[in-house]
């Protein structure tokens, strides 16, 4: 595969080890070709490297299984998840999930990543659907300005959210960065 096919999410195999890609930038400087700066995860030990690609250049890509699974529940031994085919149940590390349990609500689908079964990640969706647990009242008449007010959701994530949201509502969150991006539809 060519560094210029490389995507969040993607698992690649840089000497003997594999890797997660976690972000991707593409920079063009004035000076210079452009490049790729690739911010990957080592799934063995968790940590975090960097390397920088042209476009051209040849990458190893690891043959990932992506697996729907749903959501169950935390508990002091980490998230379990359940495969929706199977039926089976595996339990996932904090520390392999890392923020992405913000985004999940109990009874969620998402995407399981496997290496050689054995689960390194998940996938989440461009945005989920969350309800708000917490927010102060809404200012009448407040709406002039694009004033964003704080609001949490049923599983910690802070937001800011438009003045008009109330305590109860489910709004629509973006898992790339948690703003708020609009109401849920009911």
């Amino acid at each position: 595969m060519k560094a210029n096919e490389i995507r969040q999410g993607n698992a690649l195999q840089i000497d003997g080890k594999v890797y997660i890609v976690v972000k991707v930038d593409h920079t063009k400087p004035g000076k210079g070709p452009a490049y790729y700066q690739v911010k990957l995860k080592d799934v063995s030990t968790g940590l975090h490297i960097e390397k920088r690609y042209t476009g051209g250049d040849a990458v190893e890509s690891a043959p990932l299984d992506r697996r729907e699974m749903e959501y169950l529940f935390s508990d002091q031994t980490g998230a379990t998840f359940m495969d929706s085919e199977t039926f089976d149940q595996v339990i996932l590390s904090p520390e392999l999930l890392g923020d992405a349990l913000l985004y999940l609500a109990p009874n969620t689908s998402c995407t399981v990543l496997v290496y050689e079964e054995n689960p390194l990640s998940i996938e989440l969706p461009a945005s989920v659907e969350l309800e708000i647990t917490d927010t102060t009242p809404g200012i009448k008449g407040a709406t002039a300005t694009n004033q964003l007010k704080e609001a949490e959701c049923e599983t910690g994530l802070k937001t800011k959210v438009p003045p008009f949201i109330t305590i109860g509502e489910k709004v629509k969150i973006a898992t790339e960065d948690g703003r708020y991006l609009a109401r849920a539809k009911e």
